[in-house]
């Protein structure tokens, strides 16, 4: 269970051993060498030029030896792509020269269809590297430009941005964009020397930074004085932490690198997973343990007088979502990358992450996370990598190659910037991306506003823009909140497909290979305008026919659902969806149109079903059914667990898995040992590598089940027992810093933290203490000696318009307050409210624990990861046989864990005798307690 499978994800890549032997490591074809190797210089610059057909020739029409000036010719006579206009140039090599070229282009409002080069090192007649380059180019609508107005434009921006001499030349903007650019040229280096320049930079950069102490502690050192800008003799803990994360990431760019050159050389299909949600937690153990390092940096430290875990506290959680789903995407990246597969996380870049937890009078108030306050040194701001994202406006008709085409005019535009999280693998090189988008206003509605004189008007704006991407889950009640949650889909969505599209379009340019290059697998119902949006593209900008556009958007997507309810499936009013993206909702409807008539053919004119069915709910509110959109344009469906996969076939999607049973599939959720062992109880993972005789159980979790051979061994025993009593003192600490309440490190911790919400029944447990304390005020004084003691945890967050949620909280505090003070309980019960419970309490928590409830009605969970947590520290568990715990049973066996209350098949049936149940003399009594 430590990693999740997805059936696209078959286009893994493996990447050598560390352990490469030397003659592997001098080979240049090899992609990654010895820990102590970068890329060899001939490799790298075949990197640099991995844009590029390299070939020397035998002879061409003139001799690229024999260019002395660039030339540029245009050619409209090419019969073979009627529609692009083949510009020549010819002229001598220099760094960064094809990135100008590509850049005029840009500028000019002109888009590269495919490009060929032909490329001379021999430097023969001038002493230098030259090239003939021909881009294939079409102008916005997609046609060859053919005025000789616009081409001598061209022609001059092009010279004046290849042959304009040494300095600054700026290339003029074109109206559409309102931007220009300045090219700043190398003045230094021309010809040969050009070569002998490349050679020194990837000399310099030829190894990796080293990982000694003393280079360590150098490392750190400089940070704190050039980058964290603080005397290296007075700094304290968090600005040491903050130049212990930058030297961390320091290293994580150098393997991050070299991973994305790997894969441009390699050109893979790669995974993008789409997620509106990761609950990442702290990343710098994390990322410490992965690189192989953290106990260098530990001794690196400890010679600079701190101490690895203090400043491993000073980090804040980056809380960017809520639960299981959000968990789920953050140990999905992680696995991805320790298993070697070339893939990318998209999300959204929260200004605000889920808000802070304040508990007053026993209240549950919500503050603001200010998570980005004192910066994130483990992001990478792309401020180079922004795209236009557009919003409302009017769909036309506009004439195009003998008919029809939509053209979507746009009333608002703002622009997504990437920021860059670089994720390592365990025990690999593989390091890849997690890249978020912000919002921020466009450059040109900003300049229009300042240059009238509106500056309001512009602060407006930027405001606007930037409360896209601000809150984690806006509360939707109102029509704001439902528009600014759909905002913030498209926004994620849109950005994320026009980034993987352009590096598609980088190699390729026949969308027929899209399939085989591109897997896109979208986290639940949240980015499923994905679908709509990629329609959009290949058929309003990439002209290719609707037919040929829906095939590829079927062999494209894949579809996780974690719903366990068909009332929960997320539904968006067609009047909204009109108002904010009306092209997509043309072509949801073309979609429905078509899938509708399909399945009239398949099953009938059984209106029922096909109302049921419809991507389009007609009713008293007009919506568009996001769970059945996904459905349709997937070729899997995937559960998250054994039963809740029976849930979708038989209950939530059952039309849907009559008509497609192939579709369907589940890949149990899972969790991360590397997390949830080796970063939050290095003591228990030190004891199993020990017993186990190694550690490649962090990289390979089944190893655990040769610890079965050590079961009876006492001295194994002897040594549990002790790392259970460290974790527990510390979460002892914990609360009574945190809460006041001294708590027993030899009670019971009976814990159960998750989110608040009546499936996952805290109210149960909490009338079960109630009965447990009215139990022990009643007995004999000589029967409570009897009594095991028993500390009780309860932590979660409701979300703020969850009214009955935050009640159950009140209460939680309220029972605290009475049992904490009762003199007569002492020791033998306590409550301990934890507030705002995250992955670094859990971290806390779980290794700490003795018993976990897991305890929702059954048939109301879909995986619950978090059991797997608390086994996998050696937890016992009470729970229902709901979601993944049906797995988890057939793995420990029943005689491991305590099952309660009813079976997913009883709970109906109980539904319907509920009002004439007798309840139990003791359910009772602890009602009236409460009320």
């Amino acid at each position: 269970m430590s990693a999740i499978s997805v059936p696209l994800y078959q286009s893994k890549l493996t990447f050598p051993s560390t352990t490469a032997t030397a003659a592997a490591a001098a080979s240049p074809s090899s992609a990654f060498f010895v820990s102590t190797n970068k890329i060899s210089f001939s490799t790298a610059l075949l990197h640099v030029t991995s844009h590029i057909t390299s070939r020397t020739l035998a002879s061409t029409n003139q001799s690229l030896s024999t260019i002395t000036t660039a030339t540029i010719e245009i050619n409209n006579n090419d019969l073979s792509d009627p529609h692009t206009t083949a510009i020549v140039i010819r002229a001598r090599n220099r760094i960064g020269l094809l990135q100008v070229i590509t850049r005029v282009f840009k500028i000019l409002g002109l888009r590269i269809e495919k490009a060929t080069v032909e490329f001379d090192e021999g430097g023969g007649g001038g002493g230098g590297e030259c090239f003939i380059k021909t881009f294939y180019v079409s102008d916005s609508h997609g046609n060859r430009i053919e005025d000789d107005q616009s081409l001598e434009k061209i022609k001059k921006a092009l010279f004046d941005a290849i042959d304009g001499g040494a300095g600054e030349v700026k290339v003029g903007s074109s109206s559409s964009t309102g931007k220009g650019v300045v090219v700043r040229r190398s003045g230094g280096l021309r010809g040969g020397e050009t070569r002998v320049g490349v050679e020194r930079m990837f000399g310099l950069m030829d190894r990796f930074l080293k990982s000694d102490p003393s280079s360590l502690q150098k490392d750190i050192l400089d940070h704190v004085e050039y980058t964290v800008a603080r005397s290296r003799f007075s700094f304290d803990d968090f600005e040491a932490y903050q130049a212990l994360a930058h030297s961390v990431r320091d290293r994580l760019i150098e393997r991050w690198h070299d991973t994305q050159l790997h894969f441009k050389k390699k050109d893979p299909k790669r995974i993008y997973f789409l997620s509106m949600e990761f609950l990442m937690g702290r990343s710098l153990s994390n990322s410490a343990i992965n690189l192989g390092i953290r106990d260098q940096y530990a001794d690196a430290l400890k010679e600079l007088g701190f101490e690895f875990e203090v400043l491993a506290e000073q980090e804040g959680d980056a809380a960017l979502g809520n639960g299981g789903l959000a968990r789920l995407s953050a140990c999905q990246m992680d696995s991805l990358a320790t298993m070697d597969y070339p893939a990318w996380g998209y999300g959204l870049r929260y200004q605000y992450g889920l808000f802070r937890q304040v508990i007053l009078d026993g209240y549950q108030h919500e503050q603001p996370d200010y998570w980005l306050n004192f910066g994130n040194p483990w992001e990478i701001e792309r401020v180079h990598v922004t795209y236009p994202v557009k919003f409302y406006g009017t769909v036309e008709d506009e004439n195009f190659n003998g008919g029809k085409r939509k053209v979507w005019l746009p009333g608002e535009t703002v622009e997504a910037v990437a920021y860059d999280n670089p994720i390592p693998g365990h025990g690999t090189r593989n390091t890849i991306t997690l890249r978020l988008w912000a919002a921020k206003p466009s450059d040109q509605i900003d300049m229009e506003s300042y240059n009238t004189g509106d500056y309001i008007n512009a602060v407006v704006n930027r405001q606007r823009a930037e409360t896209i991407s601000s809150v984690l889950f806006p509360d939707d009640r109102s029509y704001q909140g439902k528009e600014l949650r759909l905002k913030q889909q498209y926004f994620f969505v849109s950005a994320s497909l026009q980034d993987i599209i352009r590096r598609f379009k980088d190699s390729h340019s026949n969308f027929d290979d899209f399939p085989e290059k591109v897997a896109l697998q979208l986290n639940d119902t949240h980015p499923s305008l994905a679908i709509a949006e990629v329609m959009r593209v290949l058929v309003d900008e990439e002209h290719l026919g609707w037919n040929r556009a829906w095939d590829i958007v079927c062999k494209i997507f894949s579809f996780t659902t974690h719903t366990v309810l068909p009332e929960g499936l997320e539904k968006v009013p067609v009047d909204l969806l009109e108002s904010l993206l009306p092209r997509h909702l043309q072509i949801i409807y073309d979609i429905n149109f078509d899938y509708i008539e399909e399945l009239k053919k398949r099953i009938g004119l059984d209106y029922d079903r096909l109302s049921r069915m419809s991507i389009v709910e007609d009713g008293a509110i007009k919506s568009i059914r996001m769970a059945n959109l996904a459905i349709v344009c997937s070729h899997t469906v995937n559960g998250v667990s054994r039963v809740h996969s029976e849930l979708l076939k038989t209950r939530v999607f059952k039309d849907f898995y009559e008509l497609w049973p192939h579709k369907f599939d589940y890949k149990t959720n899972g969790v991360t040992q590397r997390r949830w062992i080796v970063v939050s109880n290095p003591s228990l993972s030190a004891l199993i590598s020990k017993w186990l005789g190694t550690e490649a159980w962090i990289r390979d979790v089944d190893l655990l089940a040769g610890l079965q051979e050590q079961a009876a061994n006492a001295d194994l025993h002897e040594e549990w027992r002790m790392v259970r009593k460290v974790n527990k003192m510390r979460l002892a600490e914990y609360i009574e810093a945190m809460s006041g309440v001294k708590v027993s490190v030899s009670a019971m911790f009976d814990v159960q933290i998750k989110r608040i919400h009546e499936y996952k029944r805290q109210l149960l447990n909490i009338l079960g203490i109630v009965h447990r304390y009215d139990c022990i005020k009643n007995m004999e004084k000589s029967d409570r000696t009897k009594v095991v003691p028993r500390v009780c945890i309860i932590g979660g967050k409701a979300a703020p318009g969850y009214e009955i949620a935050r009640k159950i909280i009140k209460l939680c505090n309220a029972v605290a307050e009475k049992i904490n003070n009762d003199p007569d309980v002492g020791d033998l019960l306590k409550l301990v409210f934890i507030p705002d419970y995250n992955v670094s309490v859990a971290e806390l928590v779980i290794p700490g624990a003795d018993l976990s409830q897991h305890i929702s009605t059954a048939g109301h969970e879909a995986s619950g990861t978090g059991s797997m947590k608390f086994l996998m520290n050696g937890c016992l568990l009470l729970a229902t046989e709901d979601g993944s715990t049906v797995e988890i049973i057939e793995e420990i066996g029943k005689d491991n864990m305590f099952l309660f209350g009813a079976k997913m098949h009883e709970v109906p049936a109980l539904r319907e005798k509920g009002p004439t149940l007798k309840v139990p003399l003791q359910f009772a009594r602890v009602v009236r307690y409460v009320m």
